[in-house]
């Protein structure tokens, strides 16, 4: 019999950094889907920009910064199909930036194929 998916999930809120910390399993290896996203509102300031970088296991997977709509949420989003070997954990670490817009959310999950 196998064993149910595995899920992780962080909601960080609107603070600007997330980590998401999928411990190591010792018998099988893994295949995650990897999805970060961020939700952002224009504010009153000039050129309202947005960003979000994603590392996995430390190393920068993704990286884009763009305008801001000014017209309700504006978002940023990026997956990814990722193995993990026997034995491996699994780090995903979301960084975003501002100009002139709020953060609202920013969600993290891995959820196991």
């Amino acid at each position: 019999m196998n064993p149910p998916p595995e899920r992780w999930r962080l909601d960080a809120g609107d603070r600007a950094i997330a980590r998401l910390d999928v411990p190591p399993h010792a018998t099988r290896e893994r295949v995650f889907e990897i999805d970060v996203r961020f939700v952002v509102k224009a504010g009153a300031g000039r050129e309202p920009q947005h960003g979000l970088r994603v590392l996995v296991d430390g190393a920068e997977q993704w990286g884009r910064r763009i305008a801001t709509a000014r017209d309700g949420e504006d978002s940023l989003e990026w997956r990814q199909r990722r193995r993990v070997p026997v034995g491996q954990p699994l780090r995903i670490q979301a960084l975003t930036e501002v100009r002139s817009a709020l953060r609202l959310r920013l969600l993290v999950s891995a959820v196991e194929e």
